[in-house]
């Protein structure tokens, strides 16, 4: 099937079209108009659920536009307002009426009448939405959202002083990568000394939410927020004891192999002992990669690189170059982490992100550039809840979109030699960030479980958890201190919490999907495509089916899935 990056707006039918969202008052009608207007066949039916959506793809995209300005620019103030404003008067004002839609939708006798299996996942998520909505949960979900953005506030403005200039963490990790160990340990003690200066604030944050997120779960029927998140997460397939599966398989079958890693890295970098600023160097002689100098460059080479890989790829990106979508460089004041973010009624997306000219910022655009991908795929579906596609299938967007490219890194790499490595570098990472996922995940649960926790047992769980996943290679004594707060660098725990396992489910459906790639590349690309082509009108399984790959986090998948990495590895190394 032929694909498309020429992107079309979804065009106003219900809302005039030069609607914008300025006031409640001028937006509560639409809402009343949904909601009084009767239904007396199925085409007004659809009728209904088609101007349902337009309201929908209006809502979402205005709202992500607010929070795409403000994290692009934490430092000005009528941004955070105009983004506070929309949480905190225009959200809770709309909950009331969607739960009144949505059982308005479940209700009328047509809905019988539709396609069952094409709306099956969609009227299972509204039916979950009912099921979950509280009234008393509407001003704190709206805190909770102004909260969690307090995040990105305090880390941006985190930065770092090394040989008298300023860098943001960002930027001072590159240091990580440098020959000379000493000046390594100075940039990575100075990164977790300033990150030390803030753990009360971050601490305080965290409990607060902690606090807040706990009284919707009981609000809400729910002993913890743990199982109330899995539902409102839509996790219908799986559960928290496959969570647990993974954390043991990750123990069994990846730890050891991160050991592996480490101990050829030590040989490597010829040392006694690898510390945690080490991870990431070459040995002397040997310069970082430099894969790019600005962020234009970033993407004109990513441009390249996904033109050769597949050329609708390619014109995904060149659209939202047009279309201003791309944030790229790292700047102070400027939110941490990298995202892609969806908007329902322009279709393309908005790729955010904090380069700095290292190998890394590679992985990230190409990750980002995955998600861009499926937005595309899925724009077309008619109704904004279609694209609603689950973490775990949007994981794998872009963790296959990391592997796929790598045969055509030569746009950022022109030396052989320097592909290779970059290469390693990459496999290297797919297989170090499981025990991380592992942990971040395994932390969530504890700390939901037992919400009532002082901060001195939230570090030593923390601490203990670390130690369980330990490789015994890496030498982290005297470092304890800054340890305990480790888990404050994870943004998902502040802003998105329990969207972290995603990217372990999904880093283990993105190297089936590179095993199919490597055996038969165009069949692999045509099956990825029509996946995400899919969003969400299929349930987990069957979306992994879509793309040729199973549904699995147990041991023996994963056996089989770090076996073949490993062989990869050992073919470059």
């Amino acid at each position: 099937m032929q694909y498309t990056a020429e992107l079309h707006k979804t065009p106003r039918h219900f809302l005039p079209e030069d609607f914008a969202i300025t006031t409640w008052e001028a937006l509560e009608p639409y809402f009343i108009e949904l909601l009084e207007r009767p239904i007396l066949s199925g085409a007004e039916l659809e009728k209904w659920m088609k101007d349902s959506s337009e309201l929908e793809a209006v809502l979402s995209e205005d709202a992500c536009w607010r929070q795409i300005r403000m994290t692009c620019d934490t430092e000005n103030k009528a941004l955070e307002e105009a983004f506070t404003f929309f949480v905190m008067e225009i959200q809770p004002k709309i909950q009331p009426y969607a739960d009144q839609l949505n059982r308005k939708l479940v209700d009328c006798p047509y809905t019988k009448e539709l396609d069952q299996e094409a709306y099956f996942t969609y009227l299972r998520g509204v039916k979950k939405s009912i099921d979950l909505f509280r009234t008393e949960n509407i001003p704190l979900q709206a805190e909770l959202s102004v909260m969690a953005q307090q995040y990105g506030v305090i880390s941006g403005k985190m930065s770092v002083t090394i040989n008298d200039k300023e860098y943001t963490l960002q930027q001072a990790s590159k240091f990580l990568e440098n020959a000379d160990r000493s000046i390594r340990e100075s940039a990575y003690r100075k990164i977790q000394e300033r990150r030390y200066q803030d753990k009360e604030q971050l601490n305080d944050l965290f409990s607060k939410l902690i606090e807040k997120r706990h009284q919707v779960a009981l609000n809400a029927g729910f002993s913890n927020y743990r199982d109330y998140k899995f539902v409102e997460m839509g996790r219908f397939d799986y559960t928290k004891e496959d969570c647990y599966a993974f954390h043991e398989a990750v123990k069994q079958h990846v730890v050891p192999l991160v050991a592996e890693i480490y101990r050829h890295k030590q040989v490597q970098l010829g040392l006694d002992t690898l510390r945690p600023w080490d991870t990431e160097a070459e040995p002397a002689g040997t310069k970082p990669l430099q894969p790019f100098q600005t962020g234009e460059e970033l993407l004109e080479k990513s441009i390249a690189c996904f033109r050769e890989l597949r050329p609708f790829f390619a014109e995904c990106l060149v659209t939202m170059k047009k279309m201003g979508r791309l944030d790229l460089e790292s700047r102070k004041g400027k939110a941490p982490g990298g995202y892609n973010c969806p908007l329902a009624e322009t279709g393309a997306p908005f790729i955010f992100m904090n380069a700095a000219g290292q190998m890394s910022d590679v992985t990230t655009m190409v990750h980002e550039g995955g998600h861009a991908v499926h937005s595309f795929l899925a724009h077309p579906l008619k109704l904004s809840a279609f694209k609603e596609y689950p973490m775990e299938i949007a994981e794998v967007a872009s963790m296959s979109m990391e592997l796929f490219s790598m045969d055509y890194w030569h746009s950022f790499f022109s030396d052989e030699k320097e592909l290779v490595r970059a290469k390693l570098h990459q496999l290297e990472r797919v297989i170090t960030i499981f025990p991380w996922i592992a942990i971040v995940d395994k932390f969530q649960h504890w700390v939901y479980e037992h919400p009532a926790h002082s901060l001195e047992e939230r570090s030593s769980k923390w601490m203990e958890i670390n130690a369980e996943f330990s490789t015994g290679v890496l030498d982290v004594s005297g470092l304890e201190e800054f340890r305990k707060y480790g888990w404050q660098r994870q943004l998902h725990l502040f802003e998105v919490p329990f969207y972290y396992i995603e990217y372990g489910i999904a880093q283990l459906g993105a190297i089936g999907m590179w095993m199919q790639f490597k055996e038969d590349k165009e069949k692999a690309l045509d099956n990825y495509s029509k996946a995400l082509a899919l969003g969400g009108t299929k349930t987990l399984p069957e979306l992994y089916k879509a793309a040729g790959i199973s549904f699995d986090l147990g041991p023996t998948r994963v056996k089989t899935l770090m076996e073949f990495v490993g062989k990869e590895i050992n073919k470059l190394s």
